[in-house]
């Protein structure tokens, strides 16, 4: 990690809802952003902004989320992802987020990510793949 990433921190992600984001089971007059896409957009956010403070061979993975998805976003609409970087605990990092459409805020929340060595990180998997295998 960089001498960089402090708190207080910020980044915002701008997303347009299109049909692969949005659930249809009210029907597709009344396709909505669903929670797990919304996950998704956060989590890539906070790792955005972590990608910006961290060395090559670094990356994240995420630990941790606390999400009230408050209100439904339609299809096509816009939504703005602000994130903040709350704690840093050695390699655990922990954010605030707040999501709005146009209209309304629409979740809000916290998130924690731990950054990783990504060679050390794929050495483990190889190992724990092996012992799988072995079962």
């Amino acid at each position: 990690m960089k001498e960089t990433l402090i708190t207080g921190l910020e980044k915002t992600a701008h997303i347009t809802i299109d049909k692969d984001r949005t659930i249809g089971f009210v029907g597709d007059d009344c396709r909505v952003y669903s929670t797990p896409s919304l996950l998704r957009d956060i989590e890539n956010c906070c790792r955005d902004l972590l990608l910006e403070h961290l060395h090559e061979g670094e990356d994240s993975v995420g630990t941790r989320v606390v999400l009230d998805h408050t209100g439904a976003t339609l299809l096509g609409m816009q939504v703005q992802v602000a994130v903040s970087i709350t704690e840093i605990n050695r390699r655990q990092i922990g954010f605030d987020f707040i999501a709005r459409d146009s209209v309304e805020e629409i979740a809000r929340g916290s998130h924690n990510r731990f950054v990783i060595d990504k060679a050390k990180t794929a050495s483990r998997l190889r190992a724990k793949a092996a012992q799988a295998d072995a079962s």
